[in-house]
């Protein structure tokens, strides 16, 4: 049963199979924490959030329709993310969202301290291309672009990655 597709599980998970859900969970919740992780660096946010991205796969099935798994996948752990940031931000006066957002960081290698000095978008892109390996057609999806916008969202990220990576070398 395991051979299975992502979109197959997720098609019979839409259908009340729940059990599937157990496999999809499996496969992809490490993936899924990783890039909460490296965009946030924050690991015990990157934890809840992982269980609410499947909680809501669970509670959403019924609009998954039968479109890339990954793609839905990480539109639905994007926005849990950013939401999380919304209500920080609504709860918090400036000083304290920047005191909230600014975590003692673990020891990075000088890649990650470079990713962390780009705009969260930028982040966002190279972490997902590079690092979660979504190709450009799924990235543009999650992004509500187009795949050639992203490609040179992506180039743009990389130079921009480069200069910052080789200034503190």
């Amino acid at each position: 049963m395991e051979a299975q597709t992502d979109e197959k599980l997720m098609e019979a998970v839409a259908h009340g199979n729940l059990d599937m859900l157990r496999i999809l969970f499996e496969r992809h919740h490490v993936h899924v924490y990783n890039f909460l992780y490296k965009m946030s660096g924050d690991k015990m946010l990157s934890e809840d959030i992982t269980q609410e991205v499947f909680y809501k796969i669970m509670k959403y099935r019924t609009s998954y329709k039968n479109g890339k798994f990954i793609s839905w996948l990480f539109t639905i752990a994007r926005n849990s993310l950013n939401t999380h940031y919304s209500r920080v931000k609504e709860h918090c006066s400036d000083l304290e969202t920047v005191q909230v957002l600014e975590k003692e960081k673990e020891d990075f290698t000088h890649l990650h301290s470079a990713l962390e000095k780009l705009e969260s978008s930028d982040r966002e892109v190279l972490i997902l291309n590079r690092f979660q390996e979504i190709k450009y057609n799924e990235l543009a999806e999650i992004m509500g672009s187009t795949p050639g916008a992203v490609k040179t969202k992506v180039s743009r990220a990389l130079k921009k990655l480069k200069r910052i990576y080789f200034e503190n070398i």
